[in-house]
């Protein structure tokens, strides 16, 4: 089961939206109080469910970019 960790950062005054968006994927979000980024630790079965929710995170218009923080695989 891997869990991997994001920062998130969403297009300039999108991050309500992403947020909105994520709210069905296996991911917890926490937004950043300071700074227009999320924090995502996503929490999936195995790697192609992963490599599935990446691909729809990618897709998302309201998101600018991401990057792999850490992860652990069991």
């Amino acid at each position: 089961m891997p869990i991997k960790s994001y920062l998130i950062f969403p297009h300039k005054g999108k991050k309500q939206e992403l947020i909105d968006a994520l709210g069905d994927q296996p991911c917890e979000i926490m937004p950043a109080k300071n700074r227009d980024l999320l924090v995502l630790v996503s929490d999936t079965k195995d790697e192609a469910e992963e490599e599935t929710f990446l691909q729809k995170l990618s897709r998302m218009k309201s998101l600018d970019h991401f990057t792999l923080v850490a992860g652990f695989n069991d």
